[in-house]
């Protein structure tokens, strides 16, 4: 399967201490050689490693903003995680700094957001999915199902992201009234994650995507805030409700849709935990589960600056500031689905998400089977402490690594101790054997 993953390893950075192992949710990450290797088919573009890592080895490739300058015509999709970055109370500010920066134009993915909700509390009372649904908002999370919950793709909601529907009424609109061709629009998400820009590369559930690429929020936080030091006259430019900006921490979507039915979880390992209990069939009576891959939402991923509980608190006060102006908010949000004549059946994937099988020992069930036997068979010779010293995540990938090929038992520290005392008892048994017409230690 196609995964053009973002996530990059600095070699030169990188000590190969073995942390980034530790943490990785799909197991995508071994050492060898003292440099850590990431499995391009394993790699969901989580950012857990980028957190973890304590030499900055691994970074997220985005665009940078001189890239927008190839359009003829620009436009920021601001991520509602940007608003949270910077200590101001008046989004316009912000938006209008983005102009500053050289866009000719912004379109609010909280406002894409709002319109995403529109059609997820359709498709809940279709009852076209199974039960827990789970939001696709987190391209992440998305991937992670992929990889390792096969079985839950068909719970997943098979409606674009606020991003991808940003970009493409952003589009649309400016085609319409300004009359400029699609090619000649460049739209640029503002974003505050790696699995974006992946989305962007490989989409998930369409054939291609509406976003002409992602720059980091931290790679314009610095010019953002010297822009707002000489704003003066504000245009107002904002059309996002509190519920949309909402969408930035963990549970604004859920809040959004107005249920009660629901979960919401963040990080990554959080995730994990939440959807082995879906697969089990311990969560039935749940119509909803958000998941987020980073802590706290998107307000927590590793291209953010702000600490994510500072950030998380300015979604909450800038989403309550908004609250007395959602059904002028809300007035919006449908003159852009009519004027655009959306439907749910317009915003759903156009193709299937697929199964990842990178787990998978063998694609032949019966040479499948054998493999697991002999995996099997190592692990029971392991010692079982997932020290992770060999370079492997645990014993059980080690014994994985070794029937793929891609690794030897003696790998391990602890056989590789039993395999250099045996040799070194039985080089004194030989010594002892020597003929007579040699020297002999005896003597």
């Amino acid at each position: 399967m196609k995964n053009l993953h973002s996530i990059m390893l600095d070699k030169d950075k990188c000590k190969g201490c073995t942390n980034c192992i530790k943490r990785c949710p799909t197991e995508a990450i071994r050492v060898r050689n003292s440099k850590a290797r990431i499995i391009d088919q394993r790699c969901i573009d989580c950012g857990e490693c980028i957190r973890t890592c304590p030499y900055h080895a691994k970074y997220a490739v985005t665009n940078s903003l001189e890239e927008i300058r190839k359009f003829e015509y620009k436009i920021a999709l601001p991520a509602p995680s940007f608003y949270a970055q910077f200590e101001v109370d008046d989004v316009n500010k912000l938006l209008y700094a983005l102009l500053e920066l050289g866009f000719d134009d912004v379109f609010e993915v909280a406002k894409a957001a709002e319109i995403v909700t529109h059609f997820t509390k359709q498709f809940i009372l279709s009852e076209k999915n199974k039960k827990p649904i789970i939001s696709s908002a987190c391209p992440a999370v998305v991937r992670l199902i992929q990889t390792k919950f096969s079985d839950l793709i068909e719970n997943i909601l098979p409606i674009a992201s606020p991003m991808e529907v940003a970009a493409y009424i952003a589009k649309k609109m400016i085609q319409k009234e300004k009359g400029i061709e699609e090619g000649k629009i460049g739209v640029f998400f503002i974003s505050p994650c790696a699995a974006k820009m992946t989305y962007v590369n490989s989409p998930l559930g369409f054939k291609r995507s509406y976003v002409d690429g992602v720059i980091a929020i931290k790679d314009v936080y610095g010019l953002v805030r010297s822009k707002l030091r000489e704003i003066r006259d504000v245009k107002h430019l904002s059309i996002a409700s509190g519920k949309g900006i909402g969408w930035a921490a963990s549970g604004g979507e859920s809040l959004a849709l107005e249920i009660e039915e629901y979960v919401n979880v963040d990080g990554i390992h959080n995730v994990v935990k939440v959807l082995e209990e879906i697969e089990n069939g311990r969560l039935k009576d749940i119509v909803y589960f958000e998941g987020l891959a980073c802590s706290g939402g998107c307000v927590g991923g590793p291209l953010t600056v702000e600490n994510p509980y500072v950030a998380k608190n300015r979604i909450k006060r800038l989403s309550s500031k908004l609250k007395d102006k959602e059904e002028s908010f809300s007035s919006w949000t449908e003159e852009i689905i009519n004027s655009f004549s959306l439907k749910l059946e317009d915003v759903l994937f156009e193709k299937e998400l697929e199964t990842n099988p990178v787990l998978e020992l063998d694609s032949d069930i019966e040479r499948a089977m054998e493999k697991f036997e002999k995996l099997n068979n190592i692990l029971s010779m392991l010692p079982g402490l997932d020290c992770g010293a060999c370079g492997s995540p645990t014993c059980k990938t080690l014994a994985e690594d070794i029937v793929r090929g891609f690794a030897n038992d003696t790998d391990c520290i602890f056989i590789l101790r039993e395999s250099i005392k045996e040799l070194a008892n039985k080089m004194v048994e030989l010594s002892n054997k020597l003929p007579p017409s040699l020297e002999r230690n005896d003597e």
